[in-house]
């Protein structure tokens, strides 16, 4: 929310990688999900506002993602730009994500999922901005 636009680099993980690289497109919904907060959960929205690039920050040696194998010419990791949306007044728990209908296939809801990056469905999205946008989430 404080800038507006930022890009979302430093993700590390091959499959969340592909992800960002291949499949998110400019316009896509994301859910900010915080799962360093308490309690973890979804506290907004933003969108993807430029589609995957090279995560420059894995070429920078000194940087806290700096990755020797990743190059220039063959960038390992990629990362996207999100734009802000929305900020929730409260913050949607794993718990009531898991227990509201509609979401129960919904990767993170699941036991041992733990990417960073997950694909999120319509349907989803919609259940989840509109649990966000209640006063008493």
């Amino acid at each position: 929310e404080r800038d507006g636009r930022t890009c979302w680099e430093g993700v590390r993980n091959l499959q969340s990688r592909n992800f960002m690289r291949d499949v998110m497109q400019e316009g896509d919904g994301v859910l900010f999900y915080a799962s360093n907060a308490e309690p973890s959960g979804v506290s907004g929205l933003a969108s993807i506002c430029r589609t995957g690039y090279p995560d420059h920050y894995a070429w920078q040696a000194g940087h806290k993602y700096f990755d020797a194998r990743s190059t220039e010419a063959k960038p390992v990791w990629y990362m996207v730009d999100v734009a802000f949306v929305e900020r929730f007044p409260a913050t949607i728990s794993l718990a009531t994500l898991k227990k509201t209908p509609g979401l129960e296939e919904m990767m993170v809801t699941k036991k041992g999922s733990r990417l960073s990056v997950q694909p999120v469905t319509p349907a989803e999205y919609d259940i989840v901005a509109a649990l966000g946008r209640r006063k008493s989430a």
